[in-house]
């Protein structure tokens, strides 16, 4: 069975990336000639910006997503894709979708053929001390988010802003948009003063949830809130719990719709589409009047 994220997927991520990096390329050289992966709070000397490492664990974490969700996709009858393309709802190739649950293994996709789409904004959480050791090394773990200057995931304000937009791009880009949900994985915690903007995303249909499948990335509990007040934001604690709501999520019949119409136009559309003699009848017939005022 899958594991969700902990402190061995990331020991695996900095030991087969060092196949392929130098340490410089994937952490912090302090004056003392230590590699951190991130800088320690109180650090008080010169500091630079490491922006080398965002490619790997990118790519790292989408590939280990893909595999999280294979099985589950396999149980729609559907597969998970990397880097999924689709024009016709703004997934294009400097822009595709992460990870996608696809009805066929290709790349490019129909909107039909997309039943999900995940947006992979995981990185490095734990703070690691890269040790050489002659021709080996040695990784330490050296604490969690709270005790260095970093802030990985979903608690970068600029992660959270690019999802979003990322997400209301697809989500407003064509009607046949409007069946597939849009997942954000992270594996922090959000900060506070998103709680209210994940659940009004969420309520409103534009986002189905801000997903944190790291289930301890606070050694010490420190901020590791389980889910948002309307579940906007939610933290899995075991992939049995993933695999359920994932699943839940792909069965579900649902639409996105958004209008601002006028009340009165809005009530003669409501008492037509009350006309027809079943709930699924009505909503299909409310959201075709809704589209062709739209339109």
């Amino acid at each position: 069975m899958p594991t969700l994220w902990d402190k061995n997927q990331e020991r695996d991520f900095f030991i087969k990336t060092l196949k392929l990096a130098n340490p410089e390329k994937l952490f912090y050289s302090t004056k003392e000639a230590n590699f951190f992966a991130y800088w320690v709070k109180g650090y008080k000397g010169e500091k630079t910006t490491l922006q080398s490492r965002n490619s790997f664990i990118g790519s790292y974490t989408e590939k280990w997503t893909t595999e999280l969700l294979s099985e589950i996709a396999h149980t729609i009858g559907g597969y998970a894709v990397t880097k999924v393309v689709c024009e016709e709802i703004a997934l294009s190739k400097q822009s595709p979708a992460d990870v996608a649950i696809c009805k066929s293994k290709q790349t490019a996709q129909r909107p039909q053929d997309i039943l999900m789409i995940i947006e992979v904004k995981m990185s490095v959480v734990w703070n690691w001390e890269f040790i050489p050791r002659g021709e080996d090394f040695e990784l330490e773990c050296k604490g969690d988010y709270n005790t260095h200057q970093g802030n990985p995931s979903l608690l970068r304000s600029d992660t959270m802003l690019k999802a979003i937009g990322k997400s209301i791009n697809v989500r407003v880009s064509s009607f046949a948009a409007s069946k597939i949900p849009i997942i954000v994985f992270g594996n922090t915690p959000i900060n506070k003063s998103y709680y209210p903007k994940v659940d009004h995303l969420r309520k409103n249909g534009i986002v189905q949830g801000f997903w944190s499948v790291n289930p301890q990335p606070s050694d010490t509990n420190k901020g590791n809130v389980k889910n948002t007040p309307h579940n906007g934001f939610y933290r899995f604690d075991t992939y049995e719990e993933l695999r359920e709501n994932t699943i839940n999520l792909l069965k579900e019949d649902r639409e996105f719709f958004s209008s601002m119409q006028t009340k009165k136009r809005l009530g003669e559309i409501i008492e037509i589409a009350n006309r027809e003699l079943t709930y699924e009848a009505k909503a299909q017939r409310f959201l075709e009047l809704l589209r062709e005022v739209d339109g």
